[in-house]
Parts: structure tokens; sequence; C-alpha cells
């Protein structure tokens, strides 16, 4: 039996793979970037897809409007949208901060508040969060916006995890290692990672479909190296 799965920031890397590797298995997708065209590339029938803007509020309800119109439940959400900023604080804008956490922080609480009156207890929502917003990590300089957005997400899913521990669903975060992405390459045009974005997606893909039945508001270490 396919499921419902919506899919945050799928124009490129991770996202676009697990667009791939949902509609490959028979899974329903509604794939959200603001840019929809590498997804409508695909051409599979079980793949919807619309230019979506996370800091744009009118924009959720068009997400509840597909929501009820052609599947009227969500199996799973994965907030895997993500904005990467490397520059020094010092030079680091309150606009620049705003950038940031309006994707990373504000974009995954409010999506997760529009799908949520769809879900069950059966449903798992995953957000991508990072190992640089793990305490005790290694951190790096330049990352002051996009860390810290990191670290907000696995506190709230914490807090969702128990405000929503009786009536479901589930909430974990992967804080993931290095990965090559493009958005990577954009932070550090030098740093080659170890892991590519079709080995993570396999990863985030069966977490997606089987992480609840042993986990629930946890954050899970995704990374091959030691903090």
């Amino acid at each position: 039996m396919g499921k419902n799965v919506i899919i945050t920031g799928t124009s490129r890397g991770i996202g676009f793979e697990l667009v791939h590797l949902f509609a490959n298995q028979g899974h329903n997708v509604l794939a959200l970037s603001r840019n929809a065209q590498p997804v409508n590339n695909l051409h599979f029938d079980n793949i919807n897809s619309f230019a979506f803007d996370l800091g744009d509020a009118e924009a959720y309800k068009k997400v509840v409007q597909f929501i009820n119109e052609e599947w009227g439940h969500v199996d799973v959400l994965i907030n895997n949208a993500g904005t990467l900023l490397n520059k020094p604080f010092s030079e680091t804008t309150i606009d620049d901060f705003e950038q940031v956490y309006k994707t990373n922080v504000f974009g995954v609480a409010e999506m997760t508040r529009t799908v949520l009156p769809f879900m069950n207890d059966e449903g798992h929502v995953i957000t991508i969060s990072s190992m640089g917003g793990i305490q005790g990590s290694v951190k790096f300089p330049g990352l002051s916006a996009y860390s810290s957005s990191k670290g907000a997400v696995i506190t709230l899913t914490e807090l969702l995890a128990e405000e929503y521990k009786d009536a479901g669903p589930c909430f974990n975060v992967l804080a993931l290692g290095a990965v090559q992405t493009e958005m990577l390459k954009e932070a550090f045009p030098d740093y080659k990672a170890p892991t590519t974005a079709i080995e993570m997606a396999n990863y985030i893909f069966e977490f997606a479909l089987s992480g609840h039945k042993y986990y629930n508001g946890k954050v899970l270490q995704v990374s091959n190296s030691t903090p």
C-alpha cells in the first residue's frame, strides 16, 4: 500500500533523490521547492509538484487544498528544505539570521503545523538537521546562523513528540554529517564529503518508512565521524 509523502526542498540534492526513491517504490509524493522544474521533469504519475516558498504564509493554503482534494491524509512529512550561510559572525546581519531561520526553523514549524491535522498516530514527521546542531559536536567558523538554526529544530522536535505523544504522529530528527550536495559545494567549494546525496537519501527513505516504530522525539546522528 503506497504512502502519501510530502517532501520539502526537492529541486536538487537529497530532496530530489528522495522524490525519485519514493515514487519508484509506488508511493505518492508531493514535492515542494521554490524551483519545481527539476521534479516536473521526472514525469511520474504519482508525483505532484508545485513551486513553494516556506517563507510565504499564503503558500501553505495550497498544501492544505491539495491534501483535501487529492489525498485526504498524509503518512510521512520530510522537512528537508534548508538554507546554508557561510559568513563570519561579525559580518552576519539580522537579515541574514532571519533568512536562515525563516527556512530552517519557522518553515519547518509552519509546514509541520499545516500537515499535522491530516496525520494519524501511524504518521511520521522527519526533520533533517545537521551535526552542526548537536551540542558538543565540532563547530565550524562561519556557520553561526546555520548551525544554531539546526539546533533549534532538534529541540522543536523533542517538544512536538511530547505534545503529540498520545495522538501521534511520531517526530524524529536526523542530524546529518557532511553530504556531497550542491548546497555544500556552494558553502565550501574545496571540501569533498564522504557521503553522496543518493546514499543519504536511501538511508532517509528507509528511516521515514520504519523509524517511527522504534523512535519518537529522538535525534539520530547520521555521520561516519564522531563529533
